[in-house]
């Protein structure tokens, strides 16, 4: 399981160099291939967003991003780049001129990129057209901090970048010429959770999940969300073996604390599962900051894998316009200069 380098037959077209590093990582979609071999999956705690920014920038859905995590961040890129930023909101501009995020945005070589400010949740996502060049593990270049493979960026580090992207502006307003509709987050903290395997081992006591807020603690991680509020009990004795358990697993362990296991989760534990957070209210919890509330709300099985279907035919959707625009402007390039432009 050695840590590969980036595609070797890639070349780098240039680099983004951190000039102020936050908490920020890179990430992707996470290591599907890693559970089999007793690895957590990890990647983009909020993955849709990850999708969307990718998506803006015509990059495949799993193409590694910068995974910005409530603190500033800066960049410098040496090349002209495209570049889209999802996720919680955040002041984003380009040399220090305010720019529209969940859109695509030029950069020209040298011009300084910054996301400070992020409110109304806790990460946001930076995607560059072409996407990085950076080592994988398992085929995927998801940080792992067992394994000790990637981690948070460091101020004056360079990341290798695929593809440079010249600059779509509009002569007259220097504005880009698209405005697409991207889905927004959520508003409210709601989690939706189907049934877990243990539900019956709380007897009457299980609908005490739904009944008040619970609120996130500072303990929480990538691993998992650790809050407080009226906990379930635990009706039976018998010991609860070690197994494996699926990414957004509601867990009641010992003790006066409620666990939802997130991305970064090991792959067995051997606490009761009362509940499992749906695809969707996984990327909810990835924008709940420490010391806010949550509610949870219960779905059927049926009714979960009806809005994953329709998650990811509103990101279909939002594939279609971007292409479309990023056709047009090509044919519109080639019209006037002979060459293409993306």
């Amino acid at each position: 399981m050695n840590a590969g380098a980036g595609n070797a037959d890639a070349v780098n077209a240039g680099a983004l160099t951190v000039i102020e590093a936050g908490s920020t990582q890179v990430t992707d979609l996470g290591r599907r291939r890693g559970p089999r071999f007793g690895v957590p999956v990890n990647g983009a705690l909020d993955q849709r967003s990850a999708r969307i920014a990718n998506i803006l920038v015509g990059n495949p859905e799993t193409a590694p991003v910068l995974e910005i995590t409530a603190l500033d961040a800066e960049f410098v890129a040496d090349i002209d780049i495209l570049i889209a930023v999802s996720g919680a909101d955040g002041h984003l501009t380009v040399d220090g001129v305010g720019r529209p995020t969940n859109q695509p945005v030029s950069v020209r070589a040298g011009e300084a990129i910054a996301l400070r400010q992020i409110q109304g949740g806790l990460r946001s996502y930076l995607a560059v057209r072409g996407s990085f060049d950076v080592p994988q593990l398992l085929g995927s270049c998801a940080p792992d901090s067992v394994l000790g493979f990637g981690g948070r960026l460091v101020v004056g580090e360079r990341i290798a970048l695929r593809t440079a992207t010249a600059p779509v502006f509009n002569a007259h307003f220097t504005a880009e010429l698209y405005d697409l509709d991207v889905p927004r987050l959520p508003t409210g903290f709601i989690v939706d959770v189907t049934d877990g395997p243990d539900l019956d081992d709380f007897a009457g006591t299980a609908d005490r999940l739904f009944a008040q807020p619970y609120l996130v603690t500072p303990k929480s991680n990538h691993i998992g969300l650790r809050m407080t509020g009226p906990l379930p009990e635990r009706r039976t004795h018998g010991e609860v073996l070690s197994r494996g358990v699926p990414v957004g697993a509601v867990e009641v362990p010992p003790g006066d604390e409620l666990l939802v296991l997130h991305r970064g989760r090991g792959v067995t534990a051997g606490y009761p599962v009362l509940a499992v957070v749906t695809s969707g209210s996984l990327d909810v919890l990835a924008q709940v900051r420490p010391g806010q509330h949550l509610r949870f709300r219960r779905l059927s099985a049926s009714d979960a894998a009806a809005r994953a279907r329709a998650e990811l035919v509103e990101l279909e959707a939002l594939r279609l316009r971007v292409r479309s625009v990023f056709d047009a402007l090509d044919a519109l390039s080639t019209a006037t200069t002979g060459r293409t432009l993306l």
